[in-house]
């Protein structure tokens, strides 16, 4: 990914806002690799929710400056419908700039609250790589 000029705040280094649109994009673009593309979400009436971000800084990345994200699961609940992504993004030189943690789940566009994913996002989901300190996360609480 390269840091254009749009990313940049007043003190000529990728902004906090810029860092959280690229997780959101690489996010996307992990699920449209696997297999869901928008279109997808589209036609099943859900998609993510971002809950909580929380960015730590580490090193600057300024304009035109490339970088390369990771994404990985910090956490799942078995039910794939609560998750935990984290993206972290390293300035060509390997330093760690920056990293992204984002607390969410999967949102019914109709009923407005969470849900569990179909099969094949579960699949996606599981097919992420996993961080060191993933956690498993409380599964949704089915009424019945």
């Amino acid at each position: 990914m390269l840091a254009t000029w749009g990313d940049m705040d007043y003190n000529a280094h990728m902004r906090n806002t810029a860092f959280l649109d690229k997780a959101a994009d690489l996010r996307l673009m992990f699920f449209a690799e696997h297999g869901l593309p928008m279109d997808e979400f589209i036609r099943l009436g859900i998609g993510p929710v971002v809950r909580k971000d929380e960015v730590d800084y580490m090193r600057e990345i300024r304009l035109l400056e490339e970088m390369r994200v990771t994404i990985a699961a910090a956490g799942l609940s078995d039910d794939c419908a609560r998750f935990i992504i984290r993206n972290e993004f390293f300035r060509m030189d390997g330093s760690l700039a920056a990293r992204v943690t984002s607390s969410g789940g999967w949102l019914d566009h109709l009923a407005r609250k969470l849900v569990v994913p179909p099969e094949s996002l579960q699949g996606a989901m599981r097919l992420m790589s996993r961080t060191d300190d993933f956690a498993v996360l409380p599964s949704l609480k089915v009424a019945g």
